[in-house]
Protein backbone atom coordinates (compact mmCIF):
# COMPACT_ATOMS: atom_id res chain seq x y z
CA UNK A 1 0.00 0.00 0.00
CA UNK A 2 1.35 3.43 -0.95
CA UNK A 3 1.71 5.93 1.85
CA UNK A 4 2.36 9.66 1.92
CA UNK A 5 4.07 11.63 4.65
CA UNK A 6 2.31 14.94 5.24
CA UNK A 7 4.16 16.85 7.92
CA UNK A 8 4.54 14.31 10.72
CA UNK A 9 1.52 12.25 9.68
CA UNK A 10 1.74 9.19 7.46
CA UNK A 11 -1.47 8.58 5.51
CA UNK A 12 -2.37 6.00 2.87
CA UNK A 13 -2.42 7.40 -0.66
CA UNK A 14 -5.90 5.89 -1.08
CA UNK A 15 -7.28 8.47 1.37
CA UNK A 16 -6.58 11.21 -1.21
CA UNK A 17 -8.95 11.67 -4.14
CA UNK A 18 -8.20 14.26 -6.85
CA UNK A 19 -10.60 15.95 -9.26
CA UNK A 20 -9.72 18.62 -11.79
CA UNK A 21 -12.11 21.05 -13.43
CA UNK A 22 -12.18 24.34 -15.31
CA UNK A 23 -11.02 27.21 -13.21
CA UNK A 24 -12.13 30.78 -13.00
CA UNK A 25 -9.42 33.34 -12.58
CA UNK A 26 -6.00 33.66 -14.26
CA UNK A 27 -5.13 31.72 -17.37
CA UNK A 28 -6.51 33.69 -20.30
CA UNK A 29 -7.83 31.49 -23.11
CA UNK A 30 -6.18 28.54 -21.40
CA UNK A 31 -8.64 28.80 -18.48
CA UNK A 32 -11.58 27.95 -20.74
CA UNK A 33 -10.07 24.79 -22.21
CA UNK A 34 -7.78 23.18 -19.62
CA UNK A 35 -8.88 21.79 -16.26
CA UNK A 36 -6.45 23.59 -13.97
CA UNK A 37 -8.47 23.88 -10.75
CA UNK A 38 -7.70 21.08 -8.31
CA UNK A 39 -10.13 19.62 -5.79
CA UNK A 40 -8.57 17.42 -3.14
CA UNK A 41 -10.80 15.15 -1.07
CA UNK A 42 -9.11 13.71 2.01
CA UNK A 43 -11.05 10.84 3.57
CA UNK A 44 -10.70 10.95 7.34
CA UNK A 45 -11.93 7.35 7.67
CA UNK A 46 -9.39 5.91 5.24
CA UNK A 47 -6.57 8.00 6.69
CA UNK A 48 -6.90 6.20 10.04
CA UNK A 49 -5.73 9.23 12.03
CA UNK A 50 -5.49 9.11 15.79
CA UNK A 51 -8.81 10.03 17.39
CA UNK A 52 -7.55 13.23 19.00
CA UNK A 53 -5.93 14.46 15.75
CA UNK A 54 -9.06 13.63 13.75
CA UNK A 55 -11.33 15.48 16.17
CA UNK A 56 -9.07 18.56 16.18
CA UNK A 57 -8.93 18.44 12.37
CA UNK A 58 -12.75 18.39 12.24
CA UNK A 59 -12.80 21.39 14.58
CA UNK A 60 -10.18 23.34 12.59
CA UNK A 61 -11.59 22.52 9.14
CA UNK A 62 -15.17 23.40 10.08
CA UNK A 63 -17.50 23.40 7.09
CA UNK A 64 -14.81 22.12 4.71
CA UNK A 65 -15.65 18.61 5.95
CA UNK A 66 -18.65 17.17 4.14
CA UNK A 67 -21.24 14.59 5.22
CA UNK A 68 -19.07 11.71 3.88
CA UNK A 69 -16.37 12.69 6.42
CA UNK A 70 -14.09 14.06 3.69
CA UNK A 71 -12.03 17.22 3.95
CA UNK A 72 -12.52 19.11 0.67
CA UNK A 73 -9.80 21.55 -0.43
CA UNK A 74 -10.23 23.59 -3.61
CA UNK A 75 -7.14 25.15 -5.18
CA UNK A 76 -7.57 27.43 -8.16
CA UNK A 77 -5.21 30.33 -7.55
CA UNK A 78 -2.55 29.30 -10.08
CA UNK A 79 -2.51 28.94 -13.85
CA UNK A 80 -1.29 25.34 -13.94
CA UNK A 81 -2.77 22.13 -12.63
CA UNK A 82 0.54 21.12 -11.04
CA UNK A 83 0.85 24.33 -9.00
CA UNK A 84 -2.78 24.05 -7.87
CA UNK A 85 -2.16 20.43 -6.87
CA UNK A 86 0.93 21.50 -4.89
CA UNK A 87 -1.07 24.32 -3.25
CA UNK A 88 -3.81 21.89 -2.16
CA UNK A 89 -1.24 19.47 -0.69
CA UNK A 90 0.48 22.30 1.21
CA UNK A 91 -2.85 23.43 2.65
CA UNK A 92 -3.70 19.86 3.71
CA UNK A 93 -0.25 19.48 5.31
CA UNK A 94 -0.70 22.76 7.18
CA UNK A 95 -4.11 21.65 8.51
CA UNK A 96 -2.69 18.30 9.64
CA UNK A 97 0.21 20.05 11.40
CA UNK A 98 -2.22 22.37 13.19
CA UNK A 99 -4.33 19.39 14.25
CA UNK A 100 -1.28 17.70 15.79
CA UNK A 101 -0.59 20.60 18.15
CA UNK A 102 -1.96 19.97 21.61
CA UNK A 103 -3.99 22.98 22.75
CA UNK A 104 -2.62 24.54 25.91
CA UNK A 105 -4.78 23.90 28.93
CA UNK A 106 -5.80 27.11 30.62
CA UNK A 107 -4.56 27.24 34.17
CA UNK A 108 -7.13 29.14 36.25
CA UNK A 109 -5.64 31.98 38.24
CA UNK A 110 -6.96 34.09 41.09
CA UNK A 111 -6.92 37.88 41.09
CA UNK A 112 -4.18 39.40 43.20
CA UNK A 113 -4.91 41.33 46.38
CA UNK A 114 -3.78 44.57 44.70
CA UNK A 115 -6.13 44.06 41.74
CA UNK A 116 -9.05 43.36 44.09
CA UNK A 117 -8.23 46.53 46.04
CA UNK A 118 -7.96 48.57 42.81
CA UNK A 119 -11.33 47.25 41.58
CA UNK A 120 -13.04 48.09 44.88
CA UNK A 121 -11.44 51.57 44.97
CA UNK A 122 -12.73 52.24 41.46
CA UNK A 123 -16.21 51.06 42.43
CA UNK A 124 -16.10 53.31 45.50
CA UNK A 125 -15.05 56.37 43.44
CA UNK A 126 -17.78 55.81 40.83
CA UNK A 127 -20.37 55.31 43.56
CA UNK A 128 -19.26 58.52 45.27
CA UNK A 129 -19.39 60.42 41.98
CA UNK A 130 -22.97 59.25 41.40
CA UNK A 131 -23.93 60.03 45.00
CA UNK A 132 -22.68 63.61 44.53
CA UNK A 133 -24.99 64.05 41.52
CA UNK A 134 -28.11 63.59 43.65
CA UNK A 135 -30.26 66.51 44.68
CA UNK A 136 -29.03 68.09 47.85
CA UNK A 137 -31.86 68.36 50.38
CA UNK A 138 -31.49 71.28 52.65
CA UNK A 139 -32.73 71.08 56.21
CA UNK A 140 -32.31 74.87 56.71
CA UNK A 141 -35.73 75.79 55.27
Amino acid sequence: MNTLTLGNVVVPASSLNWKFHLSSGPGGQNAAKVSTAAELRFSLEEAQLEANIASRLREIAGNRINSQDELVINARAHRTQERNRRDAMQRLTKLLEQAQLQPKVRKPTRPTRASKRARLDLKRRISEKKRNRRYATSDAD
